[in-house]
């Protein structure tokens, strides 16, 4: 099976890309603010319907490093890519029944405002800035250089001068969606990217799935005689094989994946959008809907990439795997490629090429957000909204510039580091916040800072010991070990440490502290938990 793409699929991805950034932009111009009304910038005034809001907040959580790492996975490892896509899909529903409804009721911008609601403070709101920063600014290296890497693996072209300049065209559409079309306008690009991402994908599984008489039997145990690894592709171990607790391994990184995917900011940002409790419970199962959807359309691209094309020619094209959903896809129609099957392909390509921008515009946004309204504007006067809405445009540049200048920079190593350390991130600091700070009466601001800044603490430093910065192949360092902490994630030490912060830290207030914080948390409770009317600020 050759991993080479035609003269004709590549011209047409060519001309869907063109047409895509053109749409979008417009799309972005059009429906974006008006005028200076932070509502509408920040929250779209909720004006989006549950449908509309649950594929929105779908497409935030699906990142292109999801779609393409995830079918990698499963291409490569099988039993275990699917257990991995099934964590990624019970990260969204955790959220739906526990956080949802509560961060929707807490919040009103930003994370910032969530924590705060009953913990005010500068230093709550300048340490949530900061960890948001921290947790999507390498998510954002990741999509950014995986767009160079995209475009030349489509197009045929390898010239490094060449990743680079599509590395900042796209930087510049991304920083674009997010500065001129505000939350509405960025939804909308979400819906038509998961919309494009799930329709192309399911018409792919249902290709590859009739190549094997609609039997998923036959594809699987195809998928396993390709591997070159027998029954062991369909067992559980293949991904975790080779290092010291390959048990303990797995349940670090699941847990960190069930914990920290769904608690990043640009996904919790999509809560603040629902206009009511109802909305944001009717939003969340749309979205959760279209996320199992996606873990099934995957696992069948993935399966049939390997039962297709082989696991060494995947393995051969990249080493983790990040071009088997392309493989697959193209694999599904065949030696002989017909105009409409090569027009389906480039709606695949198109629909990755979408996906990349949709994630880093979402990630620029709510990095933006949260500069804007936690630090530049919290000085204990009240801001004008032209005033705010001018410095959230401005932080979108802030932001998107150094992410763009870093991706130049990183794009030629492994970056599996840098998403695993946003997960991370989010499990071991933002999950434990936002549990604490929504449910605990006696949890204080002390408590929460301290969960905070010790689970980021801990991630940092444990991340550098990891297998996947060096002592191995694939590592971003492949020639250094300095492998101390032999596992793929933090989660299993960072998570738990999380918590402990908050605790310590609430428990060092003394009971003055908590008591006063217990006070403080019962006048809002009925806000936070039972979906009564926002209180505004």
């Amino acid at each position: 099976m050759t991993t080479e793409f035609s003269g004709n699929a590549q011209a047409m991805s060519l001309v869907g890309f063109c047409a895509v950034a053109t749409v979008t932009l417009l799309l972005c111009v059009m429906t974006g603010p008006d005028r200076d009304d932070l509502d509408e910038f920040y929250t779209g005034y909720g004006s989006l319907s549950a449908l509309r809001n649950g594929l929105a907040i779908a497409g935030d959580y699906i990142s292109a490093a999801t779609v393409l790492g995830t079918t990698g996975v499963i291409a490569l490892c099988g039993y275990d890519g699917v257990v991995l896509a099934l964590s990624t899909a019970l990260s969204l529903m955790l959220l739906m029944f526990l956080l949802a409804e509560p961060l929707r009721n807490a919040g009103r911008f930003t994370m910032g405002d969530a924590l705060t609601r009953r913990m005010p403070g500068r230093a709550v709101r300048i340490a949530a800035c900061a960890v948001t920063l921290a947790a999507l600014l390498p998510m954002m290296l990741v999509q950014l250089a995986g767009t160079g890497q995209l475009m030349a693996f489509l197009l045929g072209f390898s010239g490094e001068f060449l990743q680079t300049g599509c590395i900042i065209g796209v930087g510049a559409l991304m920083i674009s969606y997010a500065a001129i079309g505000g939350m509405k306008g960025t939804a909308l690009i979400q819906i038509l990217k998961i919309v494009m991402l799930l329709g192309s994908g399911a018409v792919v599984a249902v290709l590859i799935l009739a190549r094997f008489d609609w039997d998923p039997g036959a594809l699987f145990t195809a998928a396993a005689g390709n591997s070159g690894v027998g029954p062991a592709f369909l067992a559980s171990g293949l991904q975790f094989a080779g290092g010291p607790s390959p048990g303990l391994d797995m349940i670090s990184s699941h847990l960190t994946i069930v914990l920290g995917g769904a608690c990043l900011p640009h996904v919790t940002m999509r809560m603040y959008t629902a206009s009511s409790a109802r909305q944001v419970r009717r939003s969340m199962s749309w979205a959760v809907s279209c996320v199992a959807l996606f873990v099934l359309v995957i696992t069948v691209v993935g399966f049939g990439a390997t039962a297709l094309a082989g696991r060494a020619a995947i393995a051969q094209a990249d080493p983790r795997g990040n071009t088997a959903y392309l493989l697959g896809s193209r694999a599904a129609f065949g030696a002989q490629v017909s105009t409409a099957e090569t027009f389906l392909f480039t709606t695949v390509t198109t629909a990755l090429f979408l996906t990349l921008l949709a994630s880093v515009a979402g990630m620029i946004l709510a990095c933006a957000n949260s500069l804007a309204h936690d630090v530049l504007t919290t000085r204990g006067r009240q801001t004008p909204a032209r005033r705010e809405m001018a410095l959230a445009r401005l932080s979108a540049l802030a932001v998107g510039v150094p992410a763009v200048l870093l991706a130049t920079v990183v794009q030629h190593h492994s970056l599996q580091p840098l998403v695993t350390f946003s997960f991370c991130l989010g499990a071991s600091a933002i999950a434990p916040a936002l549990v604490y700070s929504l449910f605990w009466r006696r949890y204080t601001r002390a408590g929460l800072l301290c969960t905070l800044i010790g689970g980021s603490l801990a991630v940092l430093l444990l991340m550098p010991g990891t297998n996947l910065v060096s002592g191995s192949p694939a590592a971003a360092f492949p020639d250094a070990d300095v492998n101390w902490f032999p596992f793929t994630t933090t989660g299993l030490l960072s998570i738990p440490f999380g918590f402990l912060c908050g605790w310590l830290g609430t428990v060092a207030s003394g009971r003055t502290g908590t008591e006063e914080q217990r006070r403080q948390y019962e006048a809002v409770e009925a806000w936070i938990l039972a979906g009564a009317v926002r209180k505004e600020r």
